[in-house]
């Protein structure tokens, strides 16, 4: 049995993972109480990857709820489902981290560390982590008898550079704290989630929980070609350093267009890797996918799901690279999300990642050579020398990502190994 620990951290994060137990407890039958409430066997099966049963059948979501300032918990706990999370799981302070990710990462946040590492106490296999932008939670590790073991996946939402024009944004800053925060959470596998202009933040949340349950269905629900996030780690990252992953959905249709379009496994195809459909502020057809993975939701033939999977290659050779053969793995799951028939959510590995890393690290630049900002940082606790090393740490991540993105089959580098000696 796979089990998952749900971390959801600061206002966006909290926001996030709201959404997501509405959309996982409706896909499982469990109402805001905690209540099974459906019929299907099914969704039973093998609901302790994300729940633990409590006493008198109730089902309680293995989450730790986390915020500098208690305004989110109050909202969460408020709302629909919030009866539905164990009380002793909410971990909070009361200043807040004040738009800076010094004090959330040296001083508030470091607070609070322990009463969130004890509520993660349980041993389980797998991490999930969402992460708002202020935290750098997950570079945290514990050591001792209650050291929590196994992989960590993690949403992290950064703010796109065109919203530096809204004023409901948050100024300049987060520059500094994304480069902060990329370096300390250099182990994770982060998939960076890029709002519209033309939805709203609800249905945004909804459309990443929706995602975001995607890449965990084949854990929760039986199917013909089973993956796991052990199996996803295996063949995504084929490389240490280049784990950094982007994510679509499809279908991405308006609810006025669904009765005008018939919804084929071609189609869905089709629309799981448009570069409109993927949540991050990067083109993929400006760079090549080094792996990818493809989860496909719903009763669907397997043949037709390899033979779109071909095609899609061999249309797009050049997006592809071509030393790594056999570099989109796919599986199925039966069971649909609620309210489609047929669904899919795609997660490649794209060198095209460095435009968004490139463009952090271009807007920090021009404003650390003025220091502009920086005394609210060093006044935490932070070094300049940190934000140099974290600077220097995602140009050579850049650099590796644009390596090989151009190397060749052909090429015969420092990689070949010595012929033997001839007797």
């Amino acid at each position: 049995m796979r089990e998952i620990l749900h971390v959801q951290a600061g206002q966006c994060g909290n926001q996030i993972g709201g959404k997501f137990w509405e959309v996982v407890c409706d896909e499982h039958g469990i109402d805001p109480k905690g209540n099974y409430v459906s019929n299907a066997s099914v969704q039973l099966e093998r609901v302790n990857v994300y729940y633990n049963e409590a006493s008198g059948g109730r089902y309680v979501p293995r989450a730790v709820l986390m915020d500098l300032e208690p305004g989110t918990m109050d909202s969460l706990r408020t709302g629909p489902y919030g009866q539905i999370f164990r009380p002793d799981n909410f971990v909070f302070g009361q200043n807040g981290a004040g738009n800076n990710w010094a004090k959330g990462h040296y001083t508030e946040g470091a607070e609070l560390i322990d009463s969130v590492l004890d509520a993660a106490s349980k041993s389980v296999i797998l991490w999930e982590v969402e992460l708002d932008q202020e935290w750098g939670l997950c570079s945290y590790q514990r050591s001792g008898k209650n050291t929590l073991t196994g992989m960590m996946l993690t949403f992290s939402v950064f703010p796109f550079s065109q919203e530096l024009s809204n004023p409901s944004c948050k100024s300049t800053i987060p520059k500094f704290f994304i480069l902060a925060r990329v370096h300390a959470s250099i182990n994770c596998r982060i998939s960076d989630m890029n709002a519209r202009n033309y939805i709203t933040v609800v249905d945004l949340n909804h459309l990443i929980s929706t995602t975001m349950s995607g890449v965990t269905c084949c854990l929760r629900f039986p199917g013909q070609l089973n993956s796991d996030l052990r199996k996803l780690a295996v063949n995504l990252i084929p490389f240490p350093r280049l784990h950094f992953f982007m994510v679509g959905f499809a279908p991405l249709t308006s609810h006025g267009s669904q009765q005008y379009r018939a919804l084929t496994i071609p189609e869905l195809t089709r629309q799981m890797w448009d570069a409109k459909n993927m949540m991050c502020a990067a083109d993929p057809r400006h760079g090549r996918y080094l792996t990818a993975s493809a989860l496909f939701r719903g009763k669907m033939s397997t043949k037709e799901v390899d033979e779109q999977m071909i095609n899609v290659q061999n249309k797009n050779s050049s997006y592809f690279v071509e030393w790594i053969p056999n570099n989109v793995k796919s599986s199925v799951c039966d069971i649909p999300p609620t309210g489609l028939a047929i669904s899919s959510t795609v997660m490649g590995n794209s060198t095209s990642i460095q435009e968004m890393f490139r463009r952090v690290s271009e807007q920090f630049t021009a404003m650390f050579r003025r220091k502009a900002f920086l005394h609210w940082y060093t006044g935490e606790g932070m070094d300049e020398m940190e934000f140099t090393e974290a600077e220097s740490n995602m140009n050579d991540l850049v650099s590796e990502y644009q390596q090989y993105q151009d190397a060749a089959v052909d090429e015969e580098e420092e990689y070949d190994e010595e012929e033997p000696m001839e007797n």
